[in-house]
C-alpha cells in the first residue's frame, strides 16, 4: 500500500512540477516572483492567491487520485486570468500544461487580466452544458474506475443468491482499484460500440497490470472478474462468452483441437475473431471457492477445500429429480409458496415420465416440497460423465461437473514441477496469463526456449464457481482466474426487476 501511495503522490508531484517552466513565464506577467513557480505545491497556492480563488482548493490536491483533477482545475482557473476561456484552451491546460503554459507564457499577446476579468466573462448556455457534461463524465469515470461500478446480473448462474436483472454495485476498493489497461476508450462503453461491431477503445496506449492498495480475494467472496477465456472471441451474438472461442474449436473437432482451430480461423466470414485486452473482456460474477495455495476437489457434487467440506451458500441451487404424488402442480402455488417458476426451463423441466420433473432449487425449497408432501421423493442429480469440455480439456484427466480434481490453485511465489500429468492443468496460466513460451517435446518441458521442468508463479489465482452449481459456466470449464482479471467485490443490490420492481431485494448486501 505504501508503494501505491508513493506512486499516486509522485504523479501529483509531477503535475505541479512539470509545468513550472511555462508557469514561471506566466508568473512574471502577473508580477509574481518567477522562482515561486518552481516550488511544487507552493506554486498552486500562489495561483489561488493571485487569482483570488478559494484557498481550501489547495488542500484538496492531497486527496489520492482526486487531487490530480483538483490541480487541473486550479490551472484552468489560472489561465482564465489571461483571457483563455475556450474549450480547446482549457483542454490543453488540463491535459498538457507543460506544453501549453510555455506557449502562452512566451506569447507577447498574452496579458494578465486579473481575477476581475474572470468575473466579467459570461459563458454561453451551450458552454455551461458542455462544461457540466465534461465534469460529470470525469467524475463518473473516476468513481467507476477507483470506487465502485454498476453491474447487472445477465444469467442465472448465481441463482438464487443473485437473480437475473439484479442491479449491483461492485466495490473496486475491496481488492484495490485496478488501473485500466486501455485508458483510451469511450466512457461507459465496455468493449463494443452499441449497434456496431466496432471496438469502443484504442490500444494505442497500453498500461501493464497495476492495482493500487491491493488486497487478496477472500475465500467465498462473490467476485466480479474479466472472463479469462475472453481474450479471443468469435464476434457474433450467438458466440461471444456464451460459446467461448476455445470451446468452439474443441467442439468443432473433438479429436484434434488444432484442426478445429484451423477450421475456425480459415473462415473469418462465419467466425469473425476479435482479440481483447484483459480489461475489455466480458465481466463474469461467481463465488470464489478456493484461493491461491488451496487444493480443491468436487466429489459427488460436494466441494472440498483443503480436504474439508466447503461453505454452501444458503440460497445456492442444485439439480434434483422430483417425483410428485400424482397431483397436477399449480403454477401459482408453486411460485407463491415455493418460489419455483414452472414456466422457466432453467427451473423446471419434464423428466420423460409421468409425475417426474427435473428441478433446480435450493435446499430449503427441497425440504419444503417434501414436508408438504407435494413431492414424494427428491433425488440429487449428478453429472459424473467425463467430458472434454471440463478443464483442463485433455484426455488424461477424466473429470466431470460433479467429480472434479483434486487441483492445486497457483500461488504467487510458489514453485511447481511440471510433469506430463499436470502440464495441461498449468499450461494456460504459464503460457497465456504470465506470457511465457511453454512447450513439451518428447516428454521434456521447455520454458522460453530452455529445458526447464520447474516454474515459479508470478501471480495469485482463484477458483470461481456459480451458486447455481449445475447451470454455471465456471472454473470447472475454463480453469483459474488470475489476479489481474479481478474487477471487484459484489457489494449491494440497489435495484431488482422482474415484470416490475422486486422490492424485497432492494438495498440488500451480498453475502
Amino acid at each position: 500500500m505504501l508503494h501505491d501511495l508513493l506512486i499516486i503522490y509522485l504523479i501529483q508531484f509531477l503535475l505541479v512540477f512539470l509545468p513550472a517552466f511555462g508557469l514561471s513565464k506566466l508568473f512574471r506577467k502577473a508580477n509574481v516572483p518567477e522562482n515561486r513557480a518552481w516550488i511544487p505545491f507552493y506554486n498552486t497556492w500562489q495561483i489561488l492567491e493571485t487569482g483570488n480563488r478559494p484557498r481550501h482548493w489547495f488542500f484538496w490536491q492531497f486527496i489520492p487520485v482526486v487531487g490530480w483533477f483538483i490541480t487541473m482545475g486550479i490551472y484552468i482557473e489560472w489561465v482564465k486570468c489571461f483571457g483563455k476561456f475556450s474549450l480547446l484552451q482549457h483542454a490543453a491546460t488540463a491535459l498538457v500544461p507543460f506544453i501549453y503554459f510555455p506557449v502562452i507564457g512566451n506569447d507577447p499577446k498574452t496579458k494578465f487580466l486579473g481575477p476581475e476579468s474572470v468575473k466579467r466573462h459570461q459563458k454561453s448556455a451551450s458552454r455551461e452544458w458542455i462544461d457540466a457534461a465534461i465534469f460529470a463524465i470525469v467524475a463518473a469515470t473516476i468513481i467507476r474506475t477507483f470506487i465502485f461500478e454498476a453491474y447487472t446480473i445477465p444469467t442465472g448462474s448465481m441463482e438464487k443468491t443473485l437473480l437475473v436483472n439484479d442491479f449491483l454495485f461492485v466495490s473496486k476498493l475491496s481488492y484495490g482499484p485496478r488501473l485500466p489497461n486501455t485508458p483510451l476508450s469511450i466512457p461507459f462503453i465496455h468493449h463494443t460500440i452499441p449497434g456496431t461491431s466496432a471496438r469502443s477503445y484504442s490500444e494505442l496506449i497500453k498500461i501493464p497490470y497495476r492495482r493500487w492498495f491491493a488486497s487478496p480475494v477472500n475465500r467465498y467472496d462473490v467476485v466480479v472478474f474479466n472472463f479469462p477465456e475472453g481474450d479471443t472471441v468469435i464476434n457474433r451474438d450467438e458466440f461471444q462468452s456464451a460459446v467461448p472461442y476455445y470451446q468452439a474449436i474443441r467442439e468443432f473437432d473433438r479429436m484434434d483441437e488444432s484442426a478445429g482451430r484451423n477450421a475456425v480461423l480459415s473462415n473469418p466470414t462465419e467466425f469473425p475473431i476479435v482479440i481483447r485486452p484483459v480489461d475489455k473482456r466480458e465481466n463474469y460474477i461467481k463465488r470464489c471457492m478456493a484461493i491461491s495455495g488451496d487444493s480443491l476437489q468436487v466429489k459427488m457434487g460436494v466441494v472440498y477445500v483443503n480436504g474439508q467440506p466447503a461453505f454452501v451458500p444458503s440460497r445456492s441451487q442444485f439439480e434434483y429429480t422430483v417425483y410428485t404424488n400424482g397431483q397436477q402442480l399449480d403454477e401459482d402455488v408453486m411460485k407463491e409458496e415455493y418460489d419455483i417458476n414452472m414456466q422457466n426451463p432453467n427451473e423446471v423441466q419434464g423428466y420423460g415420465q409421468p409425475n417426474a420433473y427435473r428441478m433446480w432449487m435450493t435446499g430449503d425449497q427441497r425440504k419444503k416440497l417434501l414436508q408438504n408432501k407435494v413431492a414424494l421423493q427428491v433425488d440429487s442429480a449428478f453429472d459424473t460423465i467425463p467430458s472434454i469440455r471440463i478443464y483442463p480439456n485433455d484426455n488424461i484427466h477424466k473429470w466431470s461437473v460433479d467429480n472434479f480434481g483434486p487441483i492445486w490453485i497457483p500461488k504467487k511465489g510458489a514453485t511447481i514441477t511440471i510433469t506430463p500429468e499436470n502440464y495441461a492443468v498449468y499450461e494456460r496460466p504459464i503460457r497465456v496469463y504470465e506470457r511465457n513460451k511453454l512447450e513439451m517435446q518428447n516428454g521434456k518441458v521447455y520454458i522460453n526456449g530452455k529445458e526447464e521442468n520447474q516454474y515459479t508463479f508470478q501471480m495469485d489465482y482463484y477458483w470461481m464457481m456459480g451458486d447455481n452449481r449445475h447451470q454455471s459456466q465456471d472454473s470447472r470449464f475454463w480453469g483459474f482466474v488470475p489476479e489481474d482479471h479481478v474487477v471487484g467485490s459484489a457489494w449491494l443490490i440497489w435495484m431488482s426487476w422482474e415484470h416490475g420492481v422486486r422490492w424485497g431485494r432492494m438495498f440488500k448486501t451480498i453475502q
